[in-house]
């Protein structure tokens, strides 16, 4: 049996505004352990943890930024390179809602390296609180089968239309918290060999034009010398 084991790393950085969770994501994720009043990010805050799937090694080097708005002139310096941005909202917090499109926005234009973009909507364990739409629902069957959680078109479709993948979480309850990093990198590395094999394939397609191109220019010059 082959033991060789594949290593991989990629950067992580969780965007949003102030107070939606974004700390307590990375703390339950990385740690498993969630706090109430956590306080809020100076800056960023870097943690990192390794994952066995396989026999591959991932390291994840998670960046955690600052919400608030006299950090924002520094958070280019946080997501640049990164693999996976995750872009944080309160589902029961509208404001922080309508800040995904303009974070969207801002790594559409400054983020020139392929990176998987996620819209995530915390604080689930609050959804009778909420503050996004539920118009149009889909409901899906919570980890307990006792209890509902909901599928919110409104930011699904937001999400949708930019390519990025979409998923509700509560770190209070640890719910998808796990799934949210582990369909990422999924998503990531299916993304990466997607994009690997156009290359491949455009490339092979550029060569035999390439061939094509110059067995008729000899066969031309073949034909020409025939003729004299």
């Amino acid at each position: 049996m082959d033991s060789k084991t594949n290593d991989f790393e990629f950067k992580i950085c969780l965007l949003g505004d102030s107070g939606v969770g974004k700390s307590s994501i990375v703390q339950r994720f990385v740690h498993n352990t969630f706090t109430s009043c956590n306080e809020n990010t100076i800056g960023a805050s870097f943690v990192t943890k390794t994952l066995f799937i396989q026999n591959e090694k991932y390291k994840l080097n998670i960046w955690d930024t600052a919400g608030q708005e006299r950090y924002k002139a520094l958070t280019p310096m946080y997501y640049r390179g990164a693999n996976i941005c995750i872009i944080v909202y309160d589902v029961t917090l509208r404001k922080s809602f309508e800040s995904v499109k303009t974070w969207i926005q801002e790594l559409k234009n400054y983020l020139f390296e392929k990176c998987l973009i996620c819209v995530v909507g915390n604080k689930l364990d609050l959804v009778d609180r909420r503050a996004i739409s539920l118009n149009g629902i889909a409901a899906i069957e919570s980890r307990t089968n006792t209890e509902t959680f909901f599928i919110t078109i409104e930011a699904k479709e937001c999400a949708d239309s930019v390519d990025a993948y979409f998923m509700e979480t509560s770190a209070k309850d640890s719910h998808n918290i796990n799934e949210l990093f582990l369909n990422s990198l999924h998503l990531y590395r299916k993304m990466i060999e997607s994009t690997r094999s156009q290359q491949e394939s455009q490339s092979k397609q550029s060569v035999s034009k390439k061939i094509l191109m110059k067995n008729t220019s000899l066969n031309e010059s073949m034909n020409r010398s025939k003729c004299c």
